[in-house]
């Protein structure tokens, strides 16, 4: 029976992704408020990394997309919509649905946080070594090719 129980000296790969992100997360968020953006919350990125930053996305593809309920992603939408992030405009294609898309100040919310995730990854190059990171993204690449490709298909 103790053998079932014995555990190895390797952390299990799963919590090394966790913190990772949240390492990342929370770097980020400082950041993105220093940026003067302090109204924004880790939990709007559900948001954020998933719109369709041109044209738009129905709250269904943003749910899809960050793998949470339509109440969950719809909760950050109207805190985000009365932060004046975003709005919803009628689906030209459905009179039945909203399309919820960026605002200007949206636009430039989301440009912003782009470029600061690009930003810290290239200090985590430097930090942790380029080869590293380059290797990191190529892995986390292969392991979501599938998932992204048929969220892509979906736009």
């Amino acid at each position: 029976m103790q053998a079932e129980f014995e555990t190895t000296s390797r952390t299990p790969f799963i919590r090394l992704l966790g913190v990772a992100f949240d390492e990342f997360a929370e770097e980020l968020g400082k950041r993105v408020a220093a940026a003067g953006y302090a109204d924004i919350r880790p939990g709007h990125g559900c948001v954020f990394g998933n719109i369709d930053p041109e044209n738009g996305s129905r709250l269904t593809e943003l749910a899809e997309r960050a793998n949470m309920t339509k109440q969950s992603v719809g909760e950050m939408t109207s805190d985000l919509e009365q932060r004046g992030y975003l709005e919803r405009v009628a689906d030209p294609n459905d009179g039945r649905a909203k399309i919820i898309r960026l605002t200007a100040h949206g636009h430039e919310a989301y440009l912003i946080g782009r470029q600061l995730i690009d930003e810290l990854e290239r200090e985590w190059a430097e930090r942790y070594g380029d080869e590293r990171v380059a290797a990191l993204r190529d892995a986390l690449e292969a392991v979501t090719a599938e998932r992204l490709d048929a969220l892509a298909l979906q736009r």
